[in-house]
């Protein structure tokens, strides 16, 4: 008796080297790396938000900028304190005893200030007086180079105020309280503004019932 087995045709026998895709291995698999899109724009992986409008410069440029101005309007305010004579020292009612301690003061803080040149001067205070009503402390360096260029002792004014204002803003500046104040601003003035906002249209609907 033959086998069975010798008439089955070759094509009906299971194939163990099929050339066809097996769609179950891939769905199986679905940790394996797939191609990166690269159409996506390269700002949707970045955590911050983009600020459109600035052109090539940043936010923080812009901000910078105009701390660049302010410093100097504050070193301008400095160097004009520094070199006003206190009232007391001009008045004729002053006792001798307080005019004493005011010298002793004065010498004090020539001696232990950081800066130098620190002695009152009520000739330069009052050129510096002329030109500030004369010049805009707008572009501050503007104001400091036409100062250099009013006279010898404008530009001693104005190397010295130079001096001001890169002293304080790398040291006397606190740029931790103004990341502070500029939050507790912004958090106050959102709290305000919506707290206003509720009490107006809550006030509009109740006079609507």
């Amino acid at each position: 008796m033959e086998s069975s087995a010798a008439l089955v045709p070759f094509s009906q026998l299971p194939s163990f080297f099929s050339q066809k895709p097996n769609n179950r291995i891939s769905k199986a698999h679905p940790t394996w790396p797939s191609k990166p899109r690269t159409s996506l724009p390269t700002r949707i992986h970045c955590q911050k938000m983009y600020v459109p409008g600035f052109g090539e410069a940043s936010p923080e440029a812009k901000a910078a900028n105009n701390l660049h101005s302010f410093f100097t309007y504050v070193a301008v305010r400095i160097v004009t304190a520094q070199l006003e004579v206190p009232a007391p020292l001009c008045s004729f009612k002053t006792s001798f005893k307080f005019s004493k301690l005011m010298c002793f003061w004065i010498i004090y803080k020539s001696v232990n200030s950081k800066l130098p040149e620190q002695s009152y001067n009520t000739e330069a205070y009052e050129e510096l007086m002329e030109f500030l009503s004369r010049n805009s402390l707008n572009d501050g360096d503007k104001f400091c180079a036409d100062l250099m260029r009013e006279s010898s002792r404008h530009q001693a004014l104005a190397l010295r105020i130079l001096e001001v204002r890169s002293a304080y803003c790398k040291n006397d500046f606190e740029w931790d309280n103004l990341k502070r104040l500029a939050c507790k601003m912004v958090d106050e003035s959102n709290t305000r503004l919506m707290r206003d906002y509720v009490l107006e249209t809550s006030h509009v609907d109740n006079e609507g019932k």
